[in-house]
């Protein structure tokens, strides 16, 4: 292996630095690390051939790039206007990121200006659910979900589903559940349904539901298949498990 990096020279070090930050951000299967570190630069550039290359035709795949400019346009907007609309953009840029503290805190600020529009207390949710604070995205879901039951494609259902499982609530859970997922696809509700089914004691029903997401994952376009990684991580977790 040492011979495989030095004959390579700087081209190989930067093929390696770059396959490893594409590997910490995407978090793809572990078995892409052990290639990378063993064979080298090669086992680099057969890496980003297969994951990285793809995604560059995948839709926003320079958003990051985007999103950063823009995220440092709206903190100094919120320094200059500390509005509700600009906490607002600034809370949403944050969710996209993954901050999910910065991310409640901006909603908050947001909130606490205005109260006539649902998708603030929507995205605070979304970042309660992230952080695990189950009892306060339940009351700002719940908000959601009574004024408009399908909001964003019935997400907010689903996920308000969630917030009562994981608060105690087991039989409006699994009610809700089964009422958003006679019509919703999304494979987040059906696997946070999965894992339900599988603590609330039914298992062959969870490994059924676990099976039929798994299944559907072969008919993705790729992009959404990698849009969608860590929750099929999570399904085969599931399977393992059952």
């Amino acid at each position: 292996m040492v011979y495989r990096f030095f004959s390579w020279g700087l081209l190989g070090i930067v093929l390696i630095v770059m396959a490893l930050i594409h590997y910490v951000r995407r978090q793809p299967s572990a078995y892409w690390l052990y290639l990378i570190i063993f064979l080298g630069p090669l086992g680099a550039l057969i890496y980003l051939t297969v994951e990285w290359l793809p995604e560059l035709s995948d839709p926003g795949a320079f958003r990051s790039l985007e999103r950063g400019r823009r995220l440092r346009e709206v903190e100094a907007s919120v320094r200059q206007n500390p509005s509700a609309g600009n906490y607002e953009e600034l809370g949403l840029l944050r969710l996209d990121k993954g901050d999910w503290a910065g991310a409640r805190f901006c909603f908050d600020k947001a909130i606490a200006q205005r109260t006539d529009s649902l998708d603030p207390f929507y995205r605070r949710g979304l970042a309660e659910v992230e952080l695990g604070d189950f009892a306060a995205a339940r009351v700002d879901l719940e908000r959601v979900v009574t004024a408009e039951p399908s909001y964003d494609l019935q997400r907010a259902a689903g996920l308000l589903a969630y917030a009562d499982w994981k608060t105690g609530d087991i039989e409006r859970a699994s009610r809700l559940f089964e009422h958003v997922l006679r019509t919703s696809t999304l494979t987040e509700t059906q696997l946070n349904y999965a894992e339900f089914l599988a603590e609330t004691g039914h298992r062959d029903e969870a490994r059924q539901q676990a099976l039929r997401i798994r299944d559907k994952r072969a008919g993705m376009p790729g992009f959404q298949r990698r849009q969608e990684r860590k929750l099929f991580r999570r399904n085969s977790a599931l399977l393992r498990r059952l």
